[in-house]
């Protein structure tokens, strides 16, 4: 059902924004469970199909580069990522929306921007 929902959040987002030219994420390379693996195997194939019959781009950012991105060190820790994204003038809940926050400034920055 996790992964139907997804599919499903993607298609209400995709009727709010209107319009969507391309989706970035984060691509974990390495999980420190099995069960961890198999999940993000499960969005990254509703992502990558749900974007497919979009027509939608998508890429996968590695961690290291989005740290590297925002905090200068590719190895950053969580701390170091929220502080980066608090001094761009945003207030991150927590590290998972700094991370969104970095993906997108990423994007902004060096895909020639996003709409």
């Amino acid at each position: 059902m996790r992964y139907l929902r997804f599919e499903r959040w993607l298609g209400d987002m995709l009727k709010i924004v209107g319009d969507l030219e391309a989706v970035y994420f984060e691509e974990v390379r390495r999980h420190a469970a099995t069960d961890a693996a198999h999940v993000f195997g499960g969005f990254l194939a509703g992502l990558t199909t749900w974007c497919e019959e979009q027509g939608i781009a998508y890429q996968g950012v590695p961690v290291g580069t989005i740290k590297r991105f925002i905090a200068g060190k590719g190895n950053a820790d969580k701390q170091a990522v929220i502080a980066a994204v608090r001094v761009r003038g945003f207030s991150p809940a927590d590290d998972n929306e700094a991370d969104a926050i970095s993906i997108l400034l990423w994007a902004i920055e060096t895909q020639g921007g996003v709409r």
